[in-house]
């Protein structure tokens, strides 16, 4: 049976030409054209300030994407805490499925739950109460109603104080926590998880489930989970 791809944590940007390049070589590539489905489980951009912003990387990217689902590839996407304002009508622009946080997939007899990962890190408090401000749906409207020159800008510097916050919180809280994760994954009735955003690439067997972190993209490093009837695997870009 054909296989499923899932990837994250790209952070695509104009500054980085490099991992936008990784991921043209990954969805031009055999493997990709071949697959039942590829997942995208969010941060595929450094930041999205809506979807009306028009520019190269995005079209090329929506371009790109559409070609892999129009070869009858299913593509699916869950937000990250990156481009969380990513909307219907770019995902509809790049032939791509928009899912909730949280999803439920049966992958080859497998119960697997999929999210981007953020709301599994619970001890770090203070980006919990970030996350529930920014994800108001009321401040989102007004927020996309802004010119896009001041949503770009208030972006960057939301970026840069995030930065510098993170240099200075303990790893250990900006990891899942175990307690609340497995609880996530028994509420779901589900044997295995696949997150991203902690840029932790591992295959982890705890609490009786298996829980797999997506790796973040970066120089010549695509982190690509593969899975199929014999499991799952992360694979290099060079054999796609």
């Amino acid at each position: 049976m054909k296989p499923a791809y899932f990837i994250s944590d790209l952070h695509l940007s104009e500054k980085h030409p490099e991992l936008t390049a990784l991921l043209l070589r990954f969805l031009r590539s055999s493997a990709a054209g071949q697959a039942r489905a590829v997942y995208i489980l969010g941060d595929l951009f450094d930041f999205w300030v809506g979807d009306d912003e028009v520019s190269e990387l995005n079209t090329s990217i929506a371009l790109e994407i559409r070609k892999l689902s129009d070869k009858g590839v299913a593509v699916f996407f869950v937000r990250g805490n990156r481009d969380f304002l990513i909307g219907r009508d770019f995902c509809r622009q790049a032939g791509m499925t928009l899912l909730p946080d949280y999803s439920v997939l049966d992958l080859f007899g497998c119960k697997t739950l999929i999210c981007h990962g953020d709301t599994l890190c619970t001890d770090d408090k203070a980006y919990l109460r970030f996350r529930r401000i920014v994800h108001c749906r009321r401040l989102q409207k007004l927020f996309l109603m802004l010119p896009l020159k001041w949503r770009t800008r208030l972006a960057a510097k939301i970026r840069r104080v995030s930065k510098m916050e993170k240099q200075v919180k303990p790893a250990d809280i900006m990891d899942v926590n175990a307690a609340f994760t497995a609880r996530q994954v028994r509420a779901f009735n589900a044997e295995r998880l696949i997150h991203g955003h902690t840029h932790r690439e591992h295959i982890h067997h705890e609490n009786g489930f298996t829980r797999i972190v997506l790796g973040d993209w970066h120089n010549d490093y695509a982190s690509i989970l593969r899975v199929d009837g014999d499991g799952a695997v992360f694979v290099p870009l060079e054999k796609c």
